[in-house]
């Protein structure tokens, strides 16, 4: 169950994931202080919105990476030292992040030469980030063939490191998007050497044109943001899948352990599908929130599959498991419909009986005559028979 997987201790956590986690949780909350008393502004946005994002996000994904790390499998020790490789980049990452926010310019892409602070950063990504993919990639490989838990809880951690590791990777396809001119929180033109934001044509502050509200992503263009955001979390999505399954599991039998594997196995294709039309749609420039007619329909169809595979598995499941109570309730009534038959021909066979033969009596005591009529009796012949014979002896 997956109850007995996710019960081992936070202090059998990996221990430098989890101090990770809990210092993004910490940086998390600054940020969201920060906010409320600094007013400037990158793009559009708080300079404290990105990290505030990033700490979310690495908050996440490392809490997620400790329990799984922890988890009995083989390869553990490579997987723990990959852990800490994990743990310790995200931190310095993050962590440039968070000062080029204080310094009210860009992190990423920034190609400011000026500024050596920059480019001691711009460095750091360069080899900090392929060590994340790294160390994340190989704990999948190592982990994807080995079942760490039941198998619906196994078959989530396989596809969502899977798809995780296929989210990463699409955040190189935002180095492809061009350069573009913006302007730092003074004022100061700053050229990016690519961005997040697919528009063709617009070179200058295309990344802060327009946005939705809380995660800002563009609604004038395509945004490699969403497929990216959406790869990078989809093991958190089929976790929770697991669990709602395991807990509705309670409630119904049919929800066997096999039954949840296979509804995890369509969940998995369905969110790796997902992730491919958001890409699609990114790079075709359409917003999230504006797609295209084919887009649309792309989407339909998805969710109809999506509906159609999860019904066919649940029709498929219930009749085979839940039918067993029912099939029981019917066997006891077929016994009792038996028991009464059975006593009905029973007391049609006496009624019968008493019908052809009168009384119905001992067969020793009494002889019958297919006739109805009564002969005598065989005791009571050989009574009469004993009486005459000492009845004729003599008495003197």
């Amino acid at each position: 169950m997956f109850s007995s997987a996710v019960a081992h201790s936070v202090r059998r956590w990996h221990r430098p994931l989890t101090l990770e986690a809990g210092l993004m949780g910490a940086l998390a909350v600054f940020c969201l202080a920060a906010m409320l008393v600094d007013d400037r502004q990158l793009l559009g946005e708080s300079v404290w919105l990105k990290p505030f994002k990033f700490a979310i996000a690495f908050l996440l994904y490392s809490a997620t990476l400790a329990w799984l790390v922890s988890l009995p499998h083989k390869g553990s020790r490579i997987t723990w030292w990959l852990g800490t490789v994990f743990a310790v980049t995200g931190v310095i990452d993050v962590g440039f992040i968070v000062l080029q926010a204080a310094r009210g310019t860009f992190s990423h892409f920034n190609t400011d030469h000026a500024d050596k602070v920059n480019d001691i950063g711009q460095w750091l990504f360069a080899s900090g980030v392929p060590g994340l993919f790294l160390a994340n990639l190989v704990i999948a490989v190592i982990v994807s063939w080995q079942r760490v838990a039941d198998r619906p809880t196994s078959r989530a951690i396989h596809a969502g490191l899977g798809i995780a590791v296929f989210g990463m990777a699409l955040g190189y396809l935002m180095g492809g998007t061009g350069a573009q001119l913006v302007h730092d929180a003074a004022g100061r033109p700053i050229t990016l050497a690519a961005g997040h934001t697919v528009l063709p044509g617009h070179a200058v502050e295309r990344d802060g044109l327009a946005g939705m509200p809380i995660t800002h992503w563009s609604t004038v263009g395509g945004d490699l943001r969403v497929p990216h955001f959406a790869g990078l979390h989809g093991i958190q999505i089929l976790l929770l899948a697991a669990i709602a399954l395991a807990w509705s599991a309670r409630r119904h039998p049919w929800l066997t352990e096999r039954v949840r594997a296979r509804l995890i196995g369509v969940f998995a294709l369905a969110y790796f599908v997902l992730v491919v039309l958001l890409l699609r749609q990114a790079l075709h420039a359409q917003p999230l929130i504006h797609p295209d007619t084919r887009t649309a329909l792309a989407f339909v169809a998805w969710a109809a599959a999506t509906l159609g595979a999860t019904t066919v598995v649940v029709m498929t499941a219930r009749p085979s498991t839940a039918s067993r109570p029912r099939d029981k309730r019917n066997g006891h009534a077929e016994d009792k419909r038996s028991g009464h038959a059975e006593d009905e021909r029973k007391g049609h066979a006496e009624r019968e009986g008493t019908g052809l033969t009168g009384r119905v009596g001992n067969p020793t005591e009494r002889e019958t005559d297919l006739t109805g009529g009564e002969s005598t009796s065989v005791v009571g012949r050989d009574n009469s028979l004993a009486a005459g014979r000492r009845s004729s002896l003599p008495t003197g």
